[in-house]
């Protein structure tokens, strides 16, 4: 039987080519979704995954403020605005006021936003539906322990962004 300390060598070794695998599958998801895109008609849309995702929020949440997208998606409000900005400029989000406070600004999405939209929605959905087919292969026991990992891995990893000890 393999040692505790050999175990998690093995362990943080697999770790690594996970980041390593799942930073290259983020590139190539990207690019499928503007492949789609584009066999789709989508004439416009941002080539920023960031970009997509904030129309992902405001197709959401819609009427949406930008300070409430930036809580949403843990951005600056100024990244928020910039992009926001980008977005109104092609056209696939609109601001609007509601009757009852005309000094708030809030976004929706266009008809072509909604496009977008939609299309990001369908392909996280297909990409969901896989993700639970290979958990099929795991117990629930199995299951339980790769969440309580995943959880307390993803709180440790955020105490230490938040703390500045991120690689120390």
């Amino acid at each position: 039987m393999e040692s505790t300390h050999m175990i998690k060598q093995l362990l943080h070794g697999q770790y690594l080519k996970f980041l390593h695998l799942h930073e290259s599958f983020a590139e190539t998801e990207s690019d499928h979704f503007f492949s789609v895109a584009t066999q789709e008609s989508i004439e416009k849309f941002p080539r920023n995954i960031t970009a997509i995702h904030v129309i992902d929020c405001v197709g959401r949440h819609e009427p949406i403020n930008s300070t409430a997208i930036a809580e949403k998606m843990e951005l600056s409000k100024a990244s928020i605005t910039k992009i926001g900005n980008k977005l109104l400029e092609d056209g696939l989000v609109k601001r609007t006021q509601m009757n009852d406070n005309k000094k708030e600004i809030y976004f929706r999405l266009t008809p072509e936003g909604k496009k977008i939209f939609y299309l990001h929605e369908q392909l996280h959905q297909v990409e969901a539906e896989r993700f639970f087919r290979f958990l099929d292969k795991y117990s629930d026991g199995e299951l339980k322990v790769i969440q309580h990992f995943l959880q307390d891995y993803s709180v440790d990893l955020e105490y230490r962004l938040t703390e500045g000890v991120a690689m120390k």
